[in-house]
């Protein structure tokens, strides 16, 4: 059943209007014999009639399948009426199940402005429809500049794509059409960043938010996720405010982040030239140290190159902060071995003699360590030595350390004891 009818004579009828939109009454259509009125979507021929709701109308003495007004449920059936009603209320003229002339979309209901200008459609969807489709539909009407808003009695997977509002049915009579989806105001107090900003959906008679979206004191408003939603200037200016500020804050964090990466980034510059610097300078010392001991390198057939692991393997060993001395008669032109018994010691003591002359070994201090490269070296030390000593054997080319007690005897070897080994 629909609203419309189509006469030959008189034009278009709509049942909802008191003179039919062509100046009849309903009385020169309901139950009058004889008379041939049209369906304007199917072109078959319709009624008038009253219904128990005591809404006029048209109906199919003979319903076709293919003609969506002559299927349209009760609910879609008022709820149209209800569109219509509501529009017409808030000063506007509103027109039922209207199409365009190319017939790519019509329309539940058509509001028309001063000019007589289809301004916007309110359909009542109550059927199924995908997104694509609600977006495909939506689209059509702007091709005429038509704007549209959707309406719903449940949850419907498009409501939030399209401008569109959810209502509930009036539960009894004397009530009205209540919109309680759709309509949103923005609530954000305090208003600053840590105060949490949302979009609460708000309720009111139909009526109402009809007559607030075709008055343009609410606006179909397309949020940063895409959702839809019918809301007034100073709530938009508000959602916009937010966002702005939030973006604010997102561009001052990102600055803040850039200038912290860029200091960071100087940090490790000058901590990789401090390092570089530190490293050349090491291996000035080391070169210069080299050169230093060029004698006792020579003296004791020691191998330059490989003096940096064994000055690594006896730091490892003592655990201590080390530096050498110059070779002397003192100790038999070993080289004084010094270390700092802490870290936080500033003067370092004499802690052993690297390869000193066995033939000066005589009265060796019993605590002080003999250090040597390698077992040639040991069994030297062993030949002369005339007293209890300790012996680091720490062989840079294979990495093992050995240490070795030497106890002196009458006879011509001594006897060595073995105290420990790593490595």
């Amino acid at each position: 059943m629909g609203y419309t009818a189509v006469h030959a004579d008189w034009g278009r009828l709509d049942a909802s209007l008191g003179d039919l939109g062509c100046g009849r009454a309903w009385a020169d259509v309901h139950r009058v014999k004889g008379l041939v009125l049209t369906c304007p979507e199917c072109r078959g021929r319709v009624f008038a009639r009253v219904s128990h709701y005591r809404v006029r109308h048209f109906y199919h003495q003979v319903r076709p399948e293919n003609c969506e007004l002559a299927n349209e449920s009760p609910e879609h059936h008022l709820l149209k009426l209800e569109l219509a009603m509501a529009a017409r209320a808030a000063g506007w003229r509103a027109e039922l199940e209207v199409s365009n002339e190319a017939r790519t979309w019509r329309a539940d209901v058509m509001v028309v402005d001063e000019h007589d200008r289809p301004f916007m459609a309110l359909e009542a969807q109550l059927s199924p429809m995908t997104p694509d489709e609600a977006r495909m539909r939506t689209d059509r009407y702007a091709q005429d500049a038509v704007a549209v808003c959707w309406v719903a009695l449940e949850d419907r997977p498009w409501e939030r794509i399209v401008p569109s509002l959810r209502v509930r049915f009036p539960r009894s009579r004397g009530e009205s059409w209540t919109v309680w989806h759709g309509m949103a105001r923005y609530t954000w107090a305090p208003r600053t960043l840590k105060a949490k900003a949302k979009w609460v959906h708000i309720t009111c008679p139909l009526g109402d938010a009809v007559q607030w979206i075709l008055e343009g004191r609410v606006h179909a408003l397309t949020g940063p996720d895409g959702t839809v939603r019918w809301t007034a200037p100073a709530y938009k200016q508000l959602a916009v405010a937010r966002a702005r500020m939030e973006a604010d804050a997102e561009t001052a964090k990102r600055a803040a982040d850039a200038e912290r990466r860029r200091a960071e980034a100087e940090r490790w510059a000058a901590a990789a030239e401090q390092r570089r610097r530190l490293a050349q300078q090491r291996a000035r010392e080391r070169k210069a140290e080299v050169q230093r001991l060029k004698p006792f390198f020579e003296q004791t057939g020691l191998d330059a190159t490989l003096w940096q692991v064994f000055t690594q393997m006896v730091r490892s060993a003592s655990g201590k902060a080390i530096q050498y001395g110059n070779p002397g008669p003192a100790y038999g032109d070993g080289l004084p071995l010094y270390a700092r018994p802490t870290w936080e010691s500033v003067e370092f003591q004499l802690a052993g003699v690297v390869c000193p002359d066995p033939e000066a070994l005589a009265g060796w201090p019993k605590d002080l360590t003999i250090l040597v490269p390698n077992r040639t070296w040991l069994s030297r030390v062993q030949a002369a030595a005339r007293t209890p000593l300790k012996v680091a054997v720490l062989d840079p080319v294979t990495g093992h350390s050995d240490f070795v007690r030497v106890v002196s005897r009458p006879s011509p070897s001594p006897l060595v004891r073995p105290i420990g080994r790593s490595g």
